[in-house]
């Protein structure tokens, strides 16, 4: 792991504040100071920042925040814009979050204390679910790109900043048009790894805004009940189900004949709100028999709906 992220997940020092401390000589591996960012350490090595030497955690907790449009995914903001951390707060800052929802999206964004988990889930292939408005008409072509993929070359729905102008956008998991008009339209969607702007940049291949994106699910992650602007930790099933996608794969998360042993359960905190749990475990359970019995019903009524990968 480079120096200046093992800071940033080890104290309250954002990345770019960590750069500047290793910069400044603040920082020492044993009597050595070191001002290369990205030197690489390991576990045997005993850091100071400021004379005090940097504590590893050892237990881990897993947060999931409903992230409100107009905060930044990001500790600090040279132009001072809120961020998801102000309304965390600063218990939090050592939280580092699995991807990006940009400053314009809302929905599920989930953080850890433990880099390491945070980097798997993060460079996974988990399904990620989005609802989603856009400027107008989901026409046949734009179906046939959501099952088929595209190739783009251009920067269109892309940050301003972006140097990235060619992209391969894979075909879709699965799709489910709600409402399908000529002045806007309403979709779900499954995808793997949103990434880069993604999906504004496919929408816009077809001159299409984004109006709204909120991410309802990432993996077994769901929203459920929680508001925006809330968090809640991760519940004792989805840690379970997090160690056996660490252990497993994804086939952990479905075949039931793989089972955890005693010393494969890591240390973990529940947090304060635990009797929470139950609220959201069982709005879990009531949208999830929505969501079948409906996607069943356009499955067999029309072609609103396309699964495309088994």
């Amino acid at each position: 792991m480079r120096l200046n992220k093992f800071l940033a997940h080890n104290t309250k020092l954002s990345r770019r504040e960590a750069d500047r401390a290793i910069f400044d000589g603040k920082i020492k591996i044993g009597h050595e100071v070191i001002i290369n960012p990205a030197i690489d350490v390991n576990e045997s090595m005993k850091i100071f920042y400021n004379g005090e030497q940097v504590k590893r955690k050892a237990n881990y907790s897993v947060i999931v925040y409903n992230k409100p449009k107009g905060e930044l995914v990001t500790k600090s903001d040279p132009h001072g814009r809120k961020t998801i951390y102000h309304s965390l707060g600063d218990k939090y800052l050592g939280f580092s979050p699995v991807g990006r929802l940009d400053y314009t999206s809302e929905g599920v964004l989930i953080l850890s204390d433990a880099i390491d988990i945070v980097e798997k889930l993060m460079t996974s292939s988990l399904e990620r679910v989005y609802k989603i408005k856009v400027s107008g008409e989901i026409t046949r072509p734009l179906m046939s790109a959501m099952e088929k993929g595209i190739e783009i070359n251009n920067s269109a729905g892309a940050n301003e900043n972006t140097d990235i102008r060619n992209m391969e956008i894979p075909p879709f998991n699965w799709f489910q048009i709600l409402k399908n008009g000529s002045n806007y339209s309403s979709l779900k969607v499954s995808i793997s790894e949103g990434k880069n702007r993604e999906l504004r940049r496919f929408f816009a291949q077809f001159q299409l805004d984004i109006l709204d994106l909120k991410r309802v699910s990432y993996g077994w992650v769901n929203l459920n009940a929680l508001p925006t602007g809330k968090k809640r930790f991760f519940t004792r099933d989805e840690y379970t189900k997090l160690r056996k996608y660490l252990i497993f794969g994804e086939e952990g998360l479905y075949n039931q004949n793989l089972v955890l042993k005693d010393n494969d359960r890591d240390n973990f905190e529940l947090g304060e709100d635990e009797n929470e749990y139950k609220i959201y475990e069982n709005s879990e359970k009531q949208e999830r028999r929505f969501d079948k019995s409906k996607r069943f019903d356009l499955k067999n009524k029309n072609d609103n709906f396309r699964k495309l990968k088994k």
